[in-house]
């Protein structure tokens, strides 16, 4: 069931999502060579904790999962797509890293993800990330009233798809609200017109992924949770929290332009 937020809710799910947009803006300053993973969460953490929010992600466990989550943003580094668990693994230069975070304030949720270059950036590694930016902006912009999930879900597919690269399969947007994934599904590829209707207090995740090598195959690390590229290319993945409103599209997540 889709829960229709009122606009007093959907304020109080931006005041979650701007402890999310703090916690990645922290985490993007402090990613640097020689950085470990581990320190990354620990700079989200304290960004949680100073706002007095707590972490969806620290010990969820989806059905798929063996074990709880045990940090408080998932970072994928190269070819890691989403859900990497962070390690004691220091970046090195030339890496992409993918960072998704949550936040749990006043009984609503908010969810955010982005993809960086540390040290000296390869171009191709730029193209993908701009590229997954663009589809996202694609997926936001038809999530308006009157359009369908469909929509969303064609725009984002139709701008990673052009560009050539691959979309894994049974992973992408979900509906956000009290809980950190609710209904509906958000799929990064679709046709136009198709699916659930959009309606003014619908908030959502859309959130592209990309797959350098074009393929649309990953396999699942022996973690547990961190899904890889089957072909050992690189990925990247973004996301915003969204609401639908009549005004238009309400980025929840939004973060200050660095």
């Amino acid at each position: 069931m889709v829960e229709l937020k009122t606009d007093t809710s959907i304020d109080a799910m931006h005041a979650a999502g701007q402890v999310v947009a703090r916690a990645l803006t922290a985490v993007r300053q402090a990613a640097a060579v020689g950085v470990s993973l581990l320190e990354l969460d620990e700079v989200a953490r304290e960004v949680l904790r100073e706002a007095g929010a707590s972490s969806p992600f620290l010990g969820y466990r989806p059905s798929f999962a063996a074990t709880p989550f045990p940090a408080v943003i998932c970072a994928s580094v190269n070819d890691a797509i989403v859900h990497g668990i962070p390690t004691r693994y220091r970046l090195r230069d030339g890496d992409l890293l993918s960072v998704d975070c949550g936040a749990q304030l006043d009984g609503w949720a908010g969810d955010s993800a982005l993809s960086l270059t540390v040290g000296r950036p390869r171009p191709a590694d730029l193209r993908l990330i701009e590229t997954a930016e663009r589809a996202l902006t694609a997926g936001i912009e038809a999530a308006v009233v009157g359009n369908r999930i469909g929509d969303i879900a064609h725009a984002v597919g139709r701008v990673c798809r052009t560009a050539g690269y691959g979309i894994p399969q049974g992973f992408g947007g979900h509906g956000v609200g009290r809980r950190m994934h609710e209904d509906p599904e958000v799929p990064n590829e679709g046709r136009p017109g198709r699916g659930l209707p959009l309606r003014p207090g619908m908030v959502l995740a859309i959130e592209p992924m990309l797959i350098a090598g074009g393929t649309d195959s990953y396999y699942e690390a022996p973690d547990g949770w961190t899904l890889c590229t089957s072909d050992g290319s690189r990925a990247a993945h973004v996301e915003h929290t969204v609401a639908v409103t009549d005004a238009g599209p309400r980025i929840l997540t939004a973060r200050e332009t660095p």
